[in-house]
């Protein structure tokens, strides 16, 4: 297991370029298998969860070529189906959780599918309901065996009609897609996720030939087509990475340029943190945040305290709530801050706790933060890493921490930051990874 030595206390300065979008590329990677074609990717980040899809997809059969560093060739023409009732298929994809998203594709042009139960962060309950429900209507039987735990989607055929979907699910809605797209007739998906994920999803097949329309809206029209040719796709930057070095920029009072952020793509994020009081300047594609000694978080109209929650796009990501609870901790003021999607994602605050912030963990769901306006400052603890995001969230801690943190089970930072440890210290930090 390795760990992150972190001496803290040190302003950065410079540039940093966001990688490409691992929550995207995880769909997109997913789509792949829909033709027999060969698809191009470009901005393909090199992370843990990324990695390990492209050797998941290698095992079934799936030709693949790197072409430059980022930018790899897919060809999924010859796929070994018996390979996905092997053990070593169970063991690869229950590692991961985007591995659920080959149930879509598969169904679509095989007219059958095989998934055991998806690994992934441990942040709380995450039902695959919505997924097998959408594909069931249209036309799949599903068997689940619960000593195994194994998932069987098989269809002799697929027939589009009117789906309602009980909840938003991003991934949910990826695998109904992918699987309408060759299904006979028009699929109408209502409370469709629209996340930029998603729509960089479709987007894809669009170019593959599908006829997807109400993109960007949570209403979508699918019209079946017979088959999906190649295409080439280049990934969004990763907005999740965006918000984590906004929320860096200001913690430690640094000067920091984010290349290329794909300005239009990212939502009210920027709003978001602009409400915490954190300046930020538009500079053509490129966002530039100033050095800051204090930031002050807003009040609603009524004076009341500031709630900052998660909600499905375009309401603000759950992925990021975590690196503004950080942020918040040495506001000037106080928020409250509501996560409702999982229940266990705030539990990382007892290291924050222990750092000399000021919060209450109200309930599983909901954490007041008193900001302390930096006139305390955190100090270096040692501590692990739980899951993806609150790993970052504890570095950008540890980054503004008086003294030496360490933070263990660094892997989980690696599933979701490429080489971060090395791209912040080119800024000015002092990350050390120890085995």
């Amino acid at each position: 297991m390795a760990s992150f030595e972190i001496h803290g206390g040190k302003k950065l300065k410079g540039e940093v370029v966001p990688q490409g979008a691992k929550n995207e590329a995880l769909q997109i990677l997913c789509g792949v298998l829909l033709t027999p074609e060969k698809v191009t990717i470009s901005n393909l980040p090199d992370i843990i969860d990324v990695n390990k899809l492209i050797n998941l997809l290698q095992a079934m059969g799936v030709k693949i070529e790197k072409v430059e560093k980022g930018t790899y060739t897919f060809q999924a023409k010859d796929l070994d189906l018996d390979y996905l009732k092997s053990e070593d298929f169970k063991s690869r994809a229950s590692g991961l959780r985007g591995s659920v998203m080959i149930i879509g594709p598969l169904l679509a042009r095989f007219g059958k599918a095989f998934m055991p139960k998806p690994g992934g962060d441990k942040i709380g309950r995450r039902r695959l309901d919505t997924h097998f429900d959408g594909l069931i209507k249209l036309g799949a039987k599903f068997n689940f065996d619960s000593k195994e735990h194994f998932y069987t989607v098989e269809a002799k055929k697929l027939e589009g009609l009117y789906i309602h979907m009980d909840e938003a699910s991003v991934t949910g809605t990826a695998n109904i897609v992918m699987a309408a797209v060759l299904a006979k007739g028009k699929t109408t998906i209502y409370n469709a996720a629209c996340e930029p994920y998603l729509q960089q999803l479709c987007k894809m097949m669009n170019n593959m030939g599908a006829k997807i329309t109400g993109v960007g809206s949570n209403l979508l029209h699918i019209e079946g087509v017979k088959s999906l040719s190649g295409c080439y796709h280049r990934i969004l930057p990763d907005m999740i990475e965006i918000g984590s070095f906004i929320g860096l920029a200001a913690m430690t009072e640094s000067e920091i340029t984010i290349k290329d952020v794909g300005y239009e793509h990212l939502g009210i994020i920027p709003t978001i943190f602009k409400r915490l009081g954190i300046k930020m300047e538009l500079r053509g594609d490129d966002l530039f945040i100033p050095s800051q000694k204090s930031y002050e978080v807003d009040t609603f109209i009524d004076g009341s305290i500031l709630t900052v929650s998660d909600a499905p796009w375009p309401g603000f990501t759950p992925d990021l709530l975590s690196i503004v609870l950080v942020v918040a901790t040495q506001a000037k003021g106080s928020v409250l801050i509501h996560q409702k999607m999982f229940e266990s994602r705030l539990f990382f605050v007892d290291k924050l706790i222990d750092m000399g912030a000021q919060i209450i963990l109200c309930d599983p769901h909901r954490a007041t933060v008193i900001g302390m306006d930096k006139q305390t400052q955190l100090r270096g603890i040692q501590m692990t890493s739980p899951d993806i995001r609150a790993g970052v969230s504890l570095l950008i801690a540890a980054l503004s921490a008086e003294g030496k943190s360490v933070i263990h089970n660094i892997e989980q930072i690696d599933r979701g930051y490429q080489d971060i440890d090395i791209r912040l210290n080119n800024l000015g930090a002092d990350i050390r990874r120890m085995s």
